[in-house]
Formats: C-alpha cells, sequence, structure tokens
C-alpha cells in the first residue's frame, strides 16, 4: 500500500499537478488539475492542430496516467460574410423576379412543345388519311381509263359512233340541223322521262350518252327505231335523237355523262 502511494504521488508530481490534500487526520486524496504545459518544439502535429484549432487544455488522470488534450475553439477567427448578404426587402424582389422569369421560360417551352406536338398530329393524321384513301382508291391505271377523249373531227356529220369507257359502250352522235330542229320541237306532254333537248345537250350537233338500255342494261342499236335515234331489240324500247326513251319497256332516258368539250375539238369523257 505503501508503495502504491509513493507510485501515485511520484506520476503526479511529474506531471506537474497541484495536489490539493485533506489537512485532517484523514489520508489525503489527490485531485489533478488542468494545467497548461508547454507545446514540445519537436511535437509537429501539437503544433499544427494549436496553430488552428486554439489553445489547447490539458488533462492527466494521475491513477491511468494518461494525458487529454482538448481544445476550446474560442479564438477561431470567423470569416466576414456580410459582402455576399442581401437585405430582406431585396432577396425577397430577387426570388419574385427570377420567379417570374422561370414562370415565362416554363410557359415559353410549354407553348412550343404544344405547337410541336399539335402540327406533328396534324402531319401524321393527313399522312394517315392520304394513305387510307390511296390505298381503297382506285389506281393510276384504272384513273387513266376513266377519261376518254373523242376526235370531234373524226365524226362524221349525221354519224353516231361507239367507243368505250370505263366498261361500258360511249355512243356520240354528230347531229344535223334536221336533227336539232325534229328534237327541239318535241312536246313534252310525248315524254315519258321528260327532259328538253337543251338539258341533255352542250353544243346542239354533239350528242353524248350511254349506249345501256335503262330497261335491263342491253345494248341499243345506233341509227334505227322508229324515231331516228336507238332501238333496243331485246324489248323493244325506241330512243329519239337525243336519246329520250319514246316507246317501249324502258323507264327512263340514256344516260348522260359527265363531259365537256375542249377547244371545239375533242370531247373529254369522265
Amino acid at each position: 500500500m505503501a508503495s502504491m502511494v509513493k507510485t501515485l504521488v511520484g506520476s503526479a508530481c511529474s506531471h506537474s499537478v497541484r495536489v490539493v490534500g485533506n489537512a485532517a487526520t484523514k489520508s489525503a486524496i489527490p485531485t489533478a488539475t488542468k494545467v497548461k504545459p508547454a507545446v514540445p518544439f519537436n511535437n509537429t502535429l501539437l503544433q499544427s492542430q494549436t496553430s488552428w484549432q486554439g489553445t489547447p487544455s490539458t488533462s492527466s488522470n494521475i491513477l491511468t496516467g494518461s494525458m487529454s488534450v482538448r481544445f476550446a475553439h474560442t479564438d477561431l477567427q470567423v470569416p466576414d460574410l456580410s459582402s455576399y448578404k442581401l437585405a430582406p426587402s431585396q432577396g425577397r424582389e430577387d426570388f419574385h423576379s427570377r420567379e417570374r422569369e422561370r414562370k415565362q421560360e416554363r410557359r415559353s417551352f410549354l407553348y412550343t412543345v404544344t405547337a410541336g406536338i399539335g402540327v406533328g398530329g396534324v402531319y401524321c393524321a393527313k399522312t394517315t388519311v392520304d394513305g387510307i384513301i390511296r390505298y381503297i382508291g382506285p389506281s393510276a391505271d384504272v384513273l387513266a381509263l376513266g377519261a376518254t377523249e373523242v376526235a370531234m373531227d373524226a365524226i362524221p356529220e349525221g354519224k353516231s359512233m361507239t367507243f368505250a369507257w370505263r366498261g361500258k359502250p360511249l355512243f356520240i352522235r354528230h347531229r344535223t340541223a334536221a336533227e336539232i330542229e325534229r328534237e327541239e320541237g318535241v312536246p313534252l306532254s310525248e315524254l315519258r322521262d321528260p327532259e328538253t333537248d337543251a338539258q341533255r345537250v352542250q353544243q346542239s350537233e354533239w350528242l353524248v350518252v350511254i349506249g345501256v338500255c335503262t330497261h335491263l342494261g342491253c345494248v341499243p342499236i345506233a341509227d334505227a327505231g322508229d324515231y331516228g335515234g336507238y332501238y333496243c331489240p331485246c324489248h323493244g324500247s325506241h330512243y329519239d335523237g337525243s336519246g329520250r326513251i319514246r316507246r317501249g319497256p324502258a323507264p327512263r332516258n340514256l344516260e348522260v355523262p359527265n363531259y365537256q368539250i375542249v377547244d371545239d375539238a375533242i370531247i373529254r369523257v369522265g
């Protein structure tokens, strides 16, 4: 026991610890107090920590003989950030200004994207519809056959010629002045399907009709019948020089197709 006390007292003295004891008859209990030892010059780590962490304070434990170093951090130099600070009102104004700019930029971006999507959608819809129409519509060769052109000087006056148009016979008649006068003088009361001659021709000299009987679809004979026009021998339908039904079971006049006369030289049907 005496040797232990001597060791503790010697350790405390070697660390420069001031021991305060009790002057009474009881045995003295040594206590350790914080001292500020000199920093050894050969301790570079402690020197570097002292230079930027403040003045260290040390304490030792007389029982274990260990020493700890603590830093107060009370002498640190706080950097001056006042030049970076903004006044409260200025900060709010800058925030609202930036927010307005951000919203304006976002609005412009949304408008641009919406317009782009709209244009793209219209283009896609147009392409789709065009493709569908091309797919279900007639081909180019069918469209080419859909129009027939006939030279007017190839048909002599007073004659009727037959051409093929869309798989049907096409009658084109170059009428004389007498035929024109006769057909224009027919009263409508005598007609089953009343139509004037002027309603069926674009020029009085030229009659263009589809050569299909309106009864059962037979092909009439030109320059035949009781009225000098067309005659269907299947069931005895008589048509005049304007293609109007005059006698027989046919209910309607011969059909007039869509045609036009180009430069008084070509009849274009279709």
